[in-house]
């Protein structure tokens, strides 16, 4: 599937549940693990938890099966890898002191790089 289908479908699987605060972000320069990451806020460990279920069932339905899902049942965290895009879904607590975007911007893309310390 081509990323902007992924990318809708993912977001749209978020917002039939009511995920608060979805952010998309582009990390196709910063890492080769992924391309995408879309993170997102539930209001509680079951909305966490229904949230990435919901996106899991919906890749599936459109021939996508999840690479893997870590956090599940009662987590603050889940995480989605579904390829060429990666969702986190958390509590807003835990998206505050993670604080994944802020994280992803910060770093330099392939073409950068940060000076070491020395001469």
């Amino acid at each position: 599937m081509h990323n902007e289908s992924l990318k809708t479908l993912v977001v749209d699987a978020l917002e039939d549940l009511k995920a608060k605060d979805v952010a998309l972000l582009d990390v196709s320069r910063l890492t080769s693990v992924t391309d995408l990451m879309v993170v997102a806020s539930g209001t509680s460990t079951r909305h966490v938890t229904a949230l990435a279920d919901h996106v899991v069932e919906r890749a599936k339905a459109s021939g996508i099966q999840p690479l893997g899902v870590e956090g599940q049942a009662g987590s603050d965290w889940v995480l989605v890898d579904l390829g060429d895009l990666v969702v986190h879904v958390m509590l807003p607590e835990t998206r505050q002191l993670y604080d994944l975007e802020r994280l992803w911007a910060d770093l330099p893309s392939d073409g950068e790089h940060r000076e070491q310390g020395g001469a």
